[in-house]
């Protein structure tokens, strides 16, 4: 959920010991993205469900919304992250989990290659990502998602909501690129967003060796503030 090409030295996976913490905001934030990934789920029509994840870090999102799923034999997934340490880790829950077709794989999720032979997915996970890059790279890269998404596909996201919030500006992107606001979270939970568009558009020809985005890091954006991405 966390690395791409982020050339930074930082232990990401100690990172994400904030959401073994159920009243830290990253815990929140991972019950939200969990909730609306199985509403997601659910919504889907019947047989496979193709789904990517950009900088899944861990994998906590859909490993651990879609372990007990009713229909988590119908997902195929990849999870794209750079940190070997955490694809370990995303690997062996996945398999623990029984979501036999999920891989987790070291890749440059900024990347459209890395997701050849997994799209058009049915559901894009970009959690962690739009906190990191600056915000034309927020424009550009859901600009680029119709490459990813099937027809109907589901995007979950999120960004944190400190001032200035360009939630606003994130909605009305997804609207120019024909995606339909299905949720968006409350406004009060002010440490963190999650938002969820449902592509009604056409999908685009996939073409791999394009660039989506440059993963700068919150702390460099954000003068080291320690609000969750």
């Amino acid at each position: 959920m966390e690395q791409c090409n982020q050339p930074e030295r930082r232990d990401w996976a100690a990172w994400h010991d904030a959401y073994d913490d159920p009243g830290s905001a990253l815990a929140r934030r991972l019950r939200t993205v969990q909730q609306r990934l199985r509403e997601a789920v659910d919504a889907a029509p019947p047989g496979r469900i193709r789904a990517i994840s950009l900088c899944a870090g861990q994998g906590r999102d859909l490993i651990g919304a879609l372990r007990d799923h009713p229909r988590r034999d119908d997902l195929v997934g990849r999870l794209v992250e750079l940190d070997p340490a955490n694809v370990r880790l995303a690997g062996r829950a996945a398999r623990d989990a029984g979501l036999k077709r999920v891989s987790a794989v070291v890749g440059d999720a900024s990347r459209t290659d890395a997701y050849a032979g997994a799209v058009p997915a049915d559901v894009v996970m970009v959690c962690g990502v739009f906190g990191n890059i600056r915000d034309a790279d927020i424009e550009r890269t859901i600009g680029l998602l119709p490459q990813l998404c099937a027809p109907g596909a589901f995007v979950v996201w999120t960004r944190n909501r400190k001032a200035p919030d360009i939630t606003p500006r994130i909605r009305g992107w997804f609207a120019e690129h024909d995606f339909e606001e299905c949720w968006i979270s409350p406004p009060e939970e002010r440490a963190f967003g999650v938002g969820v568009h449902r592509f009604t558009g056409t999908p685009q020809p996939f073409r791999p060796g394009v660039r989506m985005f440059t993963f700068v890091g919150y702390d460099v954006l954000r003068n080291g503030s320690p609000w969750p991405t």
